[in-house]
């Protein structure tokens, strides 16, 4: 059997599927100048393939299948399956519907999208897998035929599955970069260790699908092996939300890569309260590079009533700067829009952003995601009704303090601010510190330019509650 595993390159923005958002996927659009610039970064220099597709492509060429891996080219096959995603639905059903029309070929839609939102996706396939797809791509695999929806169980061994195929997957479109890199590694490759998350953030998509598991330290060593066997020197992308979630379990892998001799280098996501120096010079050692944490907000207030345990300051510097110091790359995530936020507290968050001057800064809208407890939570204020705009960029429900327009605009502020600081730029390419007090003179210009800027548009808003 030919099986053909669609992960199909989405278009209007950097568009990001398979673990972004939960599997729900993102569009980043650029909305002004710095954020034009950032979209065509990030399309240069954050594309990977999906984790899920590396899986399945492993499980059918287990079973004696033959595996055809596009990203939008129509494929004759006798099955299909397409990875779904709340920002590029649309595209998915038509290339799923043109394949039905071109080679009478059976199409099957997995992912959050069509886990959560499956009503969206009927009709326009053969089948829909509800739930994590290994156990329903197996079921494929041995011959069982699927129609209408197919419920796929959580596998609870991980380490039952088999590595992910990436010989499969065509290089040419993928390259990542981390820190100061200014070319994408081609020999990068998304590795999840874990699945879903012990938090209990109520915005977070992470964890609606299944519960939290995690594979052995042997298993994942295995597989990194393996990568380096095939590959030199390759660039591991750790897709966990919480990699360091387990101290023994992390530790032990770094352990295992030095152990091992494995010539990696690798980027993680967990959270600041879950490092401290010891851990990281471990990490480091063993070829941490990177790292990617959320702040969300400065006011532990608003965290603590969306059920994210709240960092203190002193910690969340100790450890940036720690990093700096290691060469240890930081991606701080920050979200606007909690429903208590207003004007002063975003541009005090900003501040913060500033202020822990990680090497990179991600800013985001809150989005209430279908599934999520706070979806749940804010039913009666949404105001949005295509889906795809539920893209992590998008005003999608009426804020009690803030119009979208006004959202919008603190999102590009923050943005300006952040990236637009001659010492950001100065840090980022890694120039001597030699004309510290001149640059810092650029950056008060830069900062009084822009409070200028927030100023007139501040002004030019009249007074109101709701969106405009």
């Amino acid at each position: 059997m030919r099986v053909v595993l669609a992960d199909l390159k989405g278009y209007g923005g950097f568009v990001n599927k398979d673990t972004i958002a939960g599997g729900y996927g993102s569009r980043f659009r650029g909305i002004s100048t710095t954020t034009c610039i950032i979209e065509r970064m990030r399309k240069f220099y954050q594309n990977l393939p999906s984790i899920q597709l590396g899986y399945l492509a492993a499980i059918f060429t287990e079973a004696g299948h033959e595996v055809k891996v596009t990203e939008g080219k129509f494929v004759d096959g006798d099955l299909a399956l397409v990875l779904t995603s709340i920002v590029d639905y649309r595209h998915e059903i038509q290339w799923a519907e043109e394949t039905k029309r071109r080679f009478g070929t059976p199409v099957g839609f997995y992912g959050t999208f069509a886990t959560h939102i499956p009503e969206k996706l009927v009709g326009h396939g053969d089948f829909i897998i509800k739930g994590e797809p290994e156990h329903a791509a197996m079921r494929l695999a041995n011959g069982e035929i699927l129609s209408g929806t197919a419920i796929s169980p959580a596998l609870q061994d991980l380490d039952s599955l088999p590595f992910p195929r990436w010989d499969l997957v065509s290089r040419h479109y993928y390259g990542h970069s981390h820190g100061r890199s200014m070319l994408p590694a081609r020999s990068t490759f998304p590795v999840l260790t874990s699945r879903s998350c012990p938090e209990f953030c109520t915005y977070c998509p992470h964890r609606i699908t299944a519960e939290y598991r995690s594979r052995s330290p042997q298993n994942v060593l295995d597989e990194l092996e393996r990568l380096c066997r095939n590959y030199a020197k390759p660039f591991l992308i750790f897709r966990d939300p919480l990699f360091t979630e387990e101290r023994e379990r992390s530790t032990a892998i770094a352990e295992g890569i030095l152990r091992r001799k494995l010539r990696v280098r690798f980027e993680c996501e967990t959270r600041l309260d879950n490092l401290d120096k010891d851990l990281l010079d471990l990490l480091h050692r063993a070829g941490l590079r990177a790292m990617t944490f959320g702040i969300e907000s400065m006011d532990p207030a608003t965290l603590k009533r969306v059920g994210r345990r709240p960092i203190p300051p002193a910690h969340q510097k100790d450890i940036i700067s720690y990093c700096r110091k290691k060469g240890i790359s930081t991606h701080g995530f920050y979200v606007f829009g909690f429903l208590t936020d207003t004007v002063e507290s975003i541009q005090a968050t900003i501040d913060y952003a500033i202020d822990l001057d990680t090497t990179m800064a991600l800013f985001k809208i809150l989005t209430p995601y279908p599934g999520t407890p706070l979806r749940k939570q804010m039913d009666a204020l949404i105001a949005e009704t295509d889906l795809e705009k539920f893209d992590g960029y998008t005003p999608t429900f009426r804020h009690p303090n803030l119009s979208n327009d006004q959202l919008l605009y603190l999102l590009k502020s923050a943005y300006a601010r952040f990236y637009m600081r001659p010492s950001w730029g100065w840090s980022y390419l890694g120039l001597p510190n030699v004309f510290g007090e001149m640059v810092q003179r650029w950056d008060a210009y830069a900062r009084r330019r822009q409070l200028e800027n927030d100023i007139a548009y501040f002004m030019s808003q009249e007074p109101k509650a709701g969106n405009s």
